[in-house]
Order: structure tokens, then C-alpha cells, then sequence
């Protein structure tokens, strides 16, 4: 009888830990760790790049789980979290704090293991993330500037753990994330608008799905795609990029860029839905670009 128990309630415990640490999440933030990595390093370091992996998912696990207990009631107003593992009731804070430390205290040394710059960005990371965007989500929509911050550290991470430096191109790679960030929390905020309201949280620039929201998405688009193809004209160091896949990142960019506008138009959450589901394949996709240019070019 008890085996039984077991093994009805595994699966369970199994659920909770990747929910509570997002795991996907987590693995899309270590995918764009790893991409920062192989555009800053001349000879990859299979160690490194592993290390850089568990310690980047780590951090994001502490970040993900230390909101979650920070925002428990709040999530529990709300249909798209109160099936997470505290407010439902399947796991206890206490369990959850544990994880977070651990999480914390792991993602740290493996990251010191790599460099000290690595480590301090990555617990500048985890600092801003729950103890400034996760408060501020209830009080102004620039929670959202300042969320953009820790969200965009980790394809700069990648670099300065190959190179063990901070200059003009770890900082062009931070840009492009951090000004993506706008119009993909923008859209996830305008689809789930009802939702985040019972919770009390201020996603939208205007606080409302209005023209003002769809324009602030659009520029911050803008400046995005402008971004992103600044490394093929020399001014960034050595990160570079070829005419023709700076020509695909432009046409990438476009492409987002077409349901920044679509979201203008039509103002619904189903146009919202789809920029947010763009700016994912978008943002990896960019990624993948720019490491295939630099090992072929």
C-alpha cells in the first residue's frame, strides 16, 4: 500500500520542484547563457560551459522560487497560478525557502568556480530579481524596467564567463535582451490583463491594453531590432556579425516587429498571444544566429 503511495505521489513531487524552480524557464535562460558563452570564447571549455549550465539554472531556480513564496496569496487569486505547489497548498514555505537557499548558495559557488564577475552578476541577478521587480509588480508598471534588468544578465553572463570581462560587447548582448524584454512582458501582460488585475499587478506601461501600451510596445521593438544588428559595423569588439546574418537578424526583427503592429490594429489578447509566442522564437532564434555566424564566418 505504501509503495503504491509512493508512486502516485513521486510524479507529484517531481512536478512541484520543476514548478516551483520553472524549469523551462530556467532551461530557455541557460540556452541564452550558453549562446553568450560561445560568442565570447576562442576555445570552448566543455567545464565551463557545464558549469555555467547548473549554475545558471540554479539561479534562475532561486529567483523563481523565492518569488513564489514572496507572491503566495496573490497567487492564489489568480487562475493562471493557484495551482502553483505553495498556494495550493502541496508544498509548504519552509520546503520552499530550503530550495531557494540551496539554490542560491549552489548557483553562486558554481558560478565563482567559473569567475568572481560571473558569480557577482549572477547574484546581482538573483538580488534584483526578488527583492526589487517582485515587490514593485504590485505598486508601478516600472517593475517592468527594472525586472528587464535581471532577465537580460544572463546572455551577458555566458560572455564574461568565457572571457572574464565586461566591455562594449557583453553590454550590446545585455541591450538586446533587456530592451526585448519590454514588448514580450508587454504582451504576456495584455493577454493575461484579467487575470494579473485579481492579483493586483501592474504589467502594462499605461495600466491599460490601450493605444499607449500597443505604441510603447512597438517602439521598444524598434529599438530592439535596431540593436541587434549594431555588431555588423564594427563598433562592438569583437563581437561581430556578417552582412548576410545581420540581414536575417533585420529580417527576424521585422518579423516581430509585424505583430507589434498586428497588436495595434486589432488590440486583442489573441494578437498579444502571438507577439508573446513571436518574441520567444524570436529572442532564441537570434541567438542561434549570431553563434552559427561566428563559427562559420
Amino acid at each position: 500500500m505504501s509503495s503504491s503511495k509512493t508512486s502516485l505521489t513521486a510524479p507529484s513531487v517531481i512536478s512541484d520542484f520543476k514548478e516551483i524552480t520553472k524549469m523551462r524557464l530556467a532551461l530557455s535562460v541557460v540556452f541564452s547563457s550558453l549562446a553568450g558563452y560561445l560568442l565570447g570564447v576562442d576555445m570552448v571549455n566543455y567545464k565551463t560551459l557545464i558549469l555555467l549550465a547548473l549554475g545558471g539554472y540554479f539561479m534562475v531556480g532561486a529567483s523563481n522560487a523565492f518569488n513564489q513564496i514572496i507572491e503566495k496569496d496573490l497567487d492564489a487569486l489568480m487562475d493562471r497560478t493557484k495551482n502553483r505547489p505553495i498556494p495550493s497548498g502541496r508544498m509548504s514555505v519552509t520546503t520552499a525557502f530550503v530550495i531557494a537557499c540551496l539554490f542560491t548558495l549552489l548557483g553562486v559557488i558554481i558560478l565563482y568556480a567559473i569567475n568572481k564577475q560571473t558569480a557577482m552578476f549572477g547574484a546581482i541577478s538573483i538580488f534584483l530579481y526578488t527583492c526589487v521587480y517582485t515587490p514593485l509588480k504590485t505598486k508601478t508598471p516600472l517593475a517592468v524596467f527594472v525586472g528587464a534588468i535581471p532577465g537580460a544578465i544572463p546572455f551577458m553572463l555566458g560572455w564574461v564567463a568565457a572571457t572574464d570581462d565586461f566591455g562594449i560587447e557583453p553590454g550590446t548582448l545585455f541591450a538586446l535582451q533587456f530592451f526585448w524584454q519590454f514588448p514580450h512582458f508587454w504582451a504576456i501582460g495584455w493577454f493575461l490583463y484579467q487575470d494579473y488585475k485579481k492579483g493586483g499587478f501592474y504589467m502594462l506601461p499605461t495600466g491599460k491594453q490601450d493605444k499607449g501600451t500597443a505604441v510603447q510596445t512597438i517602439m521598444y521593438t524598434i529599438w530592439t531590432v535596431l540593436v541587434s544588428i549594431i555588431p555588423v559595423f564594427g563598433f562592438t569588439g569583437r563581437l561581430q556579425l556578417s552582412i548576410v546574418a545581420a540581414v536575417i537578424v533585420f529580417l527576424l526583427g521585422l518579423w516581430m516587429l509585424y505583430y507589434a503592429f498586428r497588436l495595434i490594429k486589432i488590440m486583442t489578447e489573441k494578437a498579444a498571444r502571438q507577439l508573446m509566442i513571436v518574441s520567444v522564437s524570436y529572442i532564441s532564434l537570434i541567438q542561434i544566429v549570431y553563434v552559427i555566424d561566428k563559427f562559420i564566418r
